[in-house]
């Protein structure tokens, strides 16, 4: 059935199931849904879902403290391995590889430029090195070893830059939200005009996107240097 599947959780050796629906579970999981009753298929724990078979009370005590079926199934979902479908696994892995680009893009650049590698460029040394992403793991768990493996195809380096920035007084307060999402204010010094002038810490990959993000809120009117 393609509207059933299988979530597995372990604990100290023992095995435990739940046939859940594929998508409200992923949201779930996702954080996009909280009522677990309408993800459930059937109101029961297994050891295996395949042969129907279920955990003794004492087992089930022991490793979740309760015997409440949503309880139970609340937890199996935060953390256990839910078994995705083709289609959440080809969804998923494609959003993640999206947001792993974006990340090396904005965090990385390229030494001998200074400047950071284009994400076409970067999404091509993924396919190049054959390397793996993971649908279910954060991309702060798995950029370091990404980039460990990139760096032999293209030149990558960790760099922040101090930026001096300075806004006038009617695009200030808007301007200053942006600054602060975007990286750390080292310094900031509200003039008595009301401009503002700031110098701001970011990732050296990031620097296009500030400034695109300042133009447009400023009209240009912003000015923006590096600080040596």
């Amino acid at each position: 059935m393609t509207d059933v599947t299988v979530v597995r959780y372990s604990y100290e050796g023992e095995k435990f199931e739940i046939l859940v629906k594929p998508d409200p579970a992923l949201d779930y999981k996702m954080g996009k849904k909280k009522d677990i009753s309408s993800i459930l298929i059937a109101d029961e724990i297994y050891t295996d879902s395949g042969k129907g078979t279920k955990p003794s009370t004492e087992k089930l005590l022991k490793a979740f403290k309760t015997e409440d079926v949503n309880e139970i199934a609340e937890i199996m979902l935060k953390k256990g391995d839910l078994n995705l479908t083709t289609d959440q696994r080809r969804k998923m892995l494609d959003d993640k590889r999206k947001q792993i680009i974006s990340f090396i893009a904005k965090t990385y650049v390229d030494p001998r430029t200074h400047l950071p590698h284009p994400p076409i460029r970067i999404e091509q040394a993924l396919k190049d090195g054959r390397i793996t992403i993971e649908p279910q793991k954060s991309v702060d768990e798995q950029v370091p070893e990404i980039v460990d493996k990139l760096r032999s195809i293209i030149a990558l380096k960790s760099e922040n830059l101090d930026l001096e920035i300075t806004i006038p007084a009617q695009y200030a307060s808007q301007s200053y939200a942006v600054l602060k999402s975007v990286g750390s204010l080292k310094k900031e010094e509200w003039q008595n005009n009301g401009s503002l002038k700031a110098i701001l810490e970011i990732p050296a990959g990031a620097r296009p996107n500030v400034i695109d993000r300042l133009g447009s809120i400023t009209k240009g009117s912003a000015t923006v240097e590096v600080m040596k």
